[in-house]
This record gives C-alpha cells, sequence and structure tokens, in this order.
C-alpha cells in the first residue's frame, strides 16, 4: 500500500465509520498519547525498565499503527500529501547529511 493509498483508507474510514475528523489538536493530543504508549514498550522490552504482566500483552506493532493512523488523519485534514513530504523530506536529508554520519566516530 502506498501512502497515498493510506491517507484515502484513513479518509473513507474516519467518514462512513468515525463520522468526522476530530480536531487538529485534539488528534495533536492523540497522537501525543499514542506515542507515549510505544515508548512505553520500547522503554520496558528494549530498554532497562522492568516490564509489568499488564505490559506483555501490549502488541508493538498495533501501537505504531495507532501512531501512522493519527498521523495520517493530521496530514489529511492539514492537506498534507504524506507521500511527496517524505520525498521531499529525503531528498533534503540527503544532501544536507551525504557525509555527515559517514565521519560520525560514534556511528563506526
Amino acid at each position: 500500500m502506498t501512502l497515498q493509498q493510506a491517507q484515502q483508507l484513513v479518509d473513507e474510514w474516519i467518514n462512513t465509520t468515525g463520522v468526522r475528523y476530530f480536531n487538529e489538536l485534539t488528534n495533536m493530543a492523540m497522537l501525543t498519547e499514542e506515542v507515549g504508549e510505544v515508548a512505553r514498550i520500547i522503554a520496558r522490552r528494549y530498554g532497562e525498565q522492568s516490564e509489568k504482566d499488564s505490559d506483555r500483552e501490549k502488541v508493538l506493532a498495533d501501537e505504531l499503527a495507532d501512531v501512522l493512523f493519527v498521523l495520517i488523519c493530521l496530514a489529511n485534514q492539514t492537506g498534507v500529501d504524506l507521500e511527496e513530504a517524505l520525498r521531499r523530506n529525503l531528498e533534503k536529508k540527503s544532501s544536507r547529511d551525504a557525509e555527515r554520519h559517514k565521519n560520525n566516530e560514534k556511528l563506526q
């Protein structure tokens, strides 16, 4: 699935099942909440925090998909073409960081 297809699928779901988009501020708060859930899994499963029994049932893929869903909602309601935005962002990073990371001793 392309990012454009994902944006279209989310838009269709919002306008049928979801009724309408939440406003941008609500979606920003929801995005923050979902990123926090990803951070909790990462900190406990891959970091040094102890994992609670209730954390073990959490699925990282599901939480990442929640982040992506809300991010797509924000893009849709603000008129951002994520596919084009990502393409431009990668071009910017490629020209700006062409040598920077190769010369970083910490990455060797």
